[in-house]
């Protein structure tokens, strides 16, 4: 009788068992809040990009869809068109030259007038001036970028009639119409609307650089470039990699500010792959080749994005 009270004792109690389920229980209801939060996000990622990329992959490989009611499977063909095509290289070349151009003056340009700004020299009124300056061309959409360019750069606009005035040419360019000047003209346009982006943030981050470096580097003998080099360009260098690798995926994707401004001519010297994408499917109607045009593009960007996402873990 000892032994069996003792084997009684030991057993939990029925009361014990559901007090243990129920605390299982809220733990598992406490383990799920936050994918409740999150779901209402991941259906929209669903329903607006999953389910719409993995529509386009599926394109790619059939026949020309949409225009066809039976569409047949064709494998890699459209990717084969495309990569063998010379209108594609010729829209990758002009990508890659109106990206890195692009990418590069806008940082240049952007730490230069970060550096002013930031300048002990200038007071107070006078950096709220440029400032205000310097931020215009981010406030304007490219809408009213692309027609205030056009307007500017036409045979008789400003920029013609500055020139022409001054001597320095004699007669009237045809900047977004000539195929030897157009590519550079709309590489210009893209550098004056997207500077001040790099301006901003290169001034928050001057900002943040504690004084104290600068004050123990001229305690050491250290002249103007020298805290450049050694101080300010290491400090920035996180926000650098970050803003050109955001800035290199937006710009290889730019097609408002080409399509608005030249159309992706003349003769194709301004042929973006955006450009060249949406022609294909709207203009030509080959929708299965605009979509293998579409997943090169996106596998382009997906390659840029990954190294954006290394560079802001190691920055983290």
């Amino acid at each position: 009788m000892a032994r069996r009270a003792a084997l009684l004792q030991a057993l939990p109690s029925p009361a014990a068992e559901s007090d243990g389920g129920q605390d299982r229980l809220r733990a598992v209801r406490r383990g799920a809040v936050p994918f409740g939060y999150l779901s209402p996000t991941v259906v929209l990622l669903m329903i607006l990009m999953v389910i719409p990329i993995v529509m386009v992959i599926g394109y790619s490989l059939m026949d020309n869809v949409i225009m066809k009611k039976n569409p047949q499977l064709v494998g890699f063909k459209h990717y084969i068109d495309i990569l063998t095509s010379d209108t594609f290289w010729s829209a990758a070349s002009n990508t890659a030259f109106f990206t890195v151009v692009s990418v590069v003056a806008h940082l240049v340009i952007g730490l230069l007038f970060a550096l002013m700004l930031n300048s002990p020299l200038l007071g107070g009124r006078t950096k709220a001036v440029f400032r205000t300056i310097y931020v215009l061309p981010w406030l304007f959409t490219v809408a009213i970028i692309a027609v205030l360019w056009r307007l500017l750069l036409d045979p008789n606009g400003v920029v013609n009639y500055l020139l022409t005035t001054t001597g320095l040419t004699g007669t009237q360019i045809e900047w977004l119409s000539s195929p030897e000047t157009a590519l550079f003209a709309v590489t210009f346009i893209n550098i004056w609307s997207g500077y001040p982006f790099y301006m901003t943030s290169l001034l928050a981050g001057l900002q943040g650089i504690p004084g104290d470096y600068y004050e123990a580097a001229e305690v050491d003998g250290a002249n103007a470039w020298q805290q450049f080099a050694r101080i300010t360009v290491p400090q920035l260098k996180p926000i650098i990699i970050s803003m050109a690798l955001l800035d290199f995926i937006w710009t290889t994707q730019q097609f408002a500010l080409i399509w608005m401004t030249t159309g992706g001519g003349p003769l194709g010297t301004t042929e973006m792959l955006s450009t060249f994408t949406y022609k294909l499917a709207f203009t030509k109607y080959q929708f299965g080749t605009a979509s293998a045009a579409a997943v090169i593009v996106l596998t382009i960007s997906m390659v840029l994005a990954f190294f954006y996402v290394r560079a802001q873990r190691a920055r983290d």
